[in-house]
């Protein structure tokens, strides 16, 4: 009997710190820099940012990353 066992592509993580500006949403929260999405082993470590208590913005005191909460 043959199995033919189907496994989904791994799912790359994005580079993290690779840009200036992120926009998140509601959903995304809380929110952490790097993001849940980007590989760690060549970040900063995982820091959690308020931005809805401030004016829905947010920048990250490591790296400088600005996040903008979009809805």
């Amino acid at each position: 009997m043959n199995v033919t066992v189907m496994t989904a592509a791994p799912v790359q993580p994005t580079q993290a710190n690779a840009a200036n500006r992120y926009e998140v949403r509601r959903a995304d929260l809380p929110l952490s820099c790097p993001l849940p999405s980007m590989a760690l082993w060549n970040s900063h470590p995982r820091v959690y940012l308020p931005i809805e208590a401030e004016n829905g913005e947010s920048v990250c005191p490591y790296c400088g990353a600005h996040f903008v909460l979009v809805d």
